[in-house]
């Protein structure tokens, strides 16, 4: 959940309204040179004591001439630009009783009411203005910012065209109206909008830092960055430029330049709610849950209903695992944003982990929703099968993750069968032959080949919520799948052979690297671990260890691991070496579902943040069950945890 900033509207600085009235005042008051050189020397000064005294002067010449418009004027520049708005605006007034027809004063007065946020009279104002001189763009503008404020998308937007109509690269206007077509999901038109505001100037960061979020919605960072850098290049100081492109290096996987960005624009602007946000996802990528939290309390500190500071919250609560002031986290979120399906998805997960299924399986599927899923096959030609039971039909069961998740669920096949379905599963390639040996199969197809005519489908991690799984009901028996007795054989010629008198334990510790997303990549680094970590355990007696490794960084060569896993073209070929292991010790990953699918004893090196399936504040998994758990004690404590292993390994060994 990360967040992007622009500076969305222009608003009416001190400077900018100062201007501006400067103007307006120079065209329709004509003044005395010397007042003039006045107002110059303190505009330019911008000096307190410097206005007052120009003040001191307007008074003395208004208190002999009350009525005098062009001083009347000047006081409400002085008074405005000392920060008395409300004093500025009645001086402004007062000059609209002298000169009421002027459509140029009604529009300086309608900025002087937005400015204070009286919204009615300043659409008042700007209405007389556009009444006076319809093709007065500042007016319509103006108009337009009002209602946007207030919320009336419509008009503003009519508004910002009318003034574009008779001033085509009004800046002001394109970079307004690109926002809000941005917010409205039209892209393409809102960088039209952006593009052209840069083009009419092209030294305002402005533009440059809004048509970068386009960009970066789009998914297109090469561009995003460059935009993002060119507005630090004409602005260093720009606190949005620096998290939006803290952003697009953060969603590369580079968290450690992204969390730099964020604490730059953090050190300009320190309740800045989206840089605390994405500094505290950051740290969440990398581990550092506690100070994650801290910092997600922060941003809500600042902004109480922000969303995506609350889902990220619950990210972090739920790594410690704080099951139930994570779930509060983000049910918050959809209180705030209901339909956002990340919020669900992550809701569901956090119910599964604290083994409330009934509601955690429903909520999962609002992972269909997500823009992870928004690739992953799906039928909209056949029905989803909901759990109903039709004796003779067809049901095709679609794989939709990782290899584990295939390893993991593919267990429900049977069950459909004992429904009265004819089963047939789609799988990745890699799996095919295995799934071969899951009962009730009547056919496994490779993903991308032809399908066989089928009744209904069912995704394969939908098929708990279909058979109503509840943790005292999962379908625990093992093995469910097997190795090619023959495959096995083969594979047990290809092993050293010491006679029985070593234990044979088979190793991974690096899950496959993910880079589609930074949760994704920074998972990975966090369920992986390097090799070198394991050099404890190379010297424990009675133990010969394989390779089960099959990507990653490799072994030490002084390891002297056996490594046949270039050998092992799919998972049949690896399930017939495991099935000549002992045990098998590995990170999370697919390796720990296909030994504890074959039934063999499996030891997971668990990270500190464990996946939702092995649930919380457990050794052992109602999944698989030879399976056990050895769990960081605090993140990234790797060395704890191949201490343990390596204590009851020897023990295990020795009593061989």
């Amino acid at each position: 959940a990360f967040s992007v900033d622009n500076y969305p509207y222009r608003t009416l600085s001190t400077l900018w309204v100062t201007l501006f009235f400067w103007w307006i005042y120079r065209r329709d008051c004509p003044m005395q040179p010397s007042t003039y050189e006045t107002l110059k020397r303190a505009l330019a000064s911008n000096n307190p004591v410097e206005l007052k005294k120009a003040a001191e002067k307007c008074r003395d010449v208004l208190k002999a001439r009350p009525h005098d418009a062009a001083f009347l004027h000047l006081m409400g520049v002085i008074e405005f630009q000392l920060g008395h708005a409300g004093e500025a605006a009645q001086w402004i007034k007062k000059v609209l009783v002298v000169m009421p027809d002027s459509a140029q004063l009604h529009c300086l007065y309608g900025a002087m009411m937005v400015s204070q946020k009286k919204h009615s009279e300043a659409i008042v104002a700007f209405k007389r203005s556009i009444a006076i001189k319809p093709d007065y763009a500042p007016a319509l503008y103006g108009l337009g910012g009002v209602y946007k404020d207030n919320g009336d998308e419509a008009n503003a937007i009519r508004a910002y065209n009318d003034a574009l109509a008779i001033d085509p690269n009004y800046h002001e206007a394109l970079n307004d109206l690109g926002v809000m077509l941005k917010n409205k999901g039209a892209l393409t038109e809102a960088a039209d909008c952006f593009s052209r505001a840069i083009a009419a100037r092209p030294d305002d960061p402005l533009p440059l830092n809004n048509l970068g979020m386009v960009f970066f919605s789009l998914e297109k960072l090469d561009a995003a960055e460059d935009l993002f850098r060119r507005a630090l290049a004409l602005k260093p100081d720009y606190p949005e430029a620096l998290n939006n492109l803290g952003t697009v290096l953060h969603n590369r996987g580079a968290f450690v330049d992204g969390a730099a960005l964020y604490r730059k624009a953090l050190a300009m602007r320190p309740d800045y709610p989206s840089a605390l946000n994405n500094l505290g996802l950051v740290l969440y990528h990398r581990g550092a849950f506690d100070e994650s939290i801290s910092l997600c309390e922060r941003a809500l500190d600042v902004q109480p209903k922000y969303p995506e500071a609350l889902n990220n919250l619950g990210n972090a609560l739920e790594a410690v695992g704080k099951l139930p002031e994570a779930i509060a986290a983000y049910k918050q979120a959809i209180a705030v944003k209901s339909d956002y399906a990340e919020y669900h998805k992550n809701l569901g997960i956090a119910r599964l982990a604290a083994g409330r299924f009934d509601e955690g399986w429903r909520e999962y599927e609002w992972r269909w929703e997500t823009a992870q899923f928004s690739g992953v096959k799906r039928d909209g030609s056949r029905p989803p099968w909901r759990g109903e039971a039709v004796p003779g039909s067809v049901l095709l069961i679609r794989a939709e993750q990782g290899f584990g998740d295939t390893l993991q669920f593919c267990r429900y096949a049977p069950l459909a069968k004992a429904r009265g379905f004819r089963v047939v599963m789609e799988v990745q390639p890699a799996l095919v032959k295995l799934m071969g040996s899951l009962a009730g199969v009547e056919q496994v197809i490779g993903q991308g080949r032809p399908l066989p005519d089928y009744d209904s489908f069912c995704p394969m991690m939908s098929l708990p919520l279909a058979f109503a799984t509840r943790l005292e009901t999962i379908p625990a028996g093992a093995p469910y799948l097997a190795a090619n007795a023959q495959n096995v054989a083969l594979w047990r010629n290809r092993l050293p052979d010491d006679g029985g008198k070593k234990l044979k334990v088979g190793l991974v510790w690096a899950g496959k690297p993910r880079t589609q997303s930074p949760d994704l990549i920074a998972a990975d680094h966090r369920r992986s671990m390097e090799a070198d970590m394991l050099a404890p355990l190379m010297d424990i007696d009675g133990v010969r260890f394989f390779s089960l490794q099959k990507d990653g960084s490799p072994a030490p060569k002084g390891f002297g691991l056996v490594d046949l896993m270039a050998e092992c073209g799919d998972f049949a070929d690896t399930a017939a070496l495991i099935a000549n292991l002992d045990l098998v010790i590995s990170v999370d990953t697919a390796m720990v579902h296909l030994a504890g699918a074959l039934g063999k004893p499996v030891w997971m090196l668990n990270r500190f943040d464990s996946c939702w399936r092995w649930l919380r504040g457990r050794d052992d998994s109602p999944w698989y069950p030879a399976l056990r758990l050895f769990r960081q004690p605090s993140p990234g404590d790797w060395k704890s945890v191949v201490s343990r292993v390596g204590n009851e390994l020897r023990n295990i060994a020795a009593h061989r």
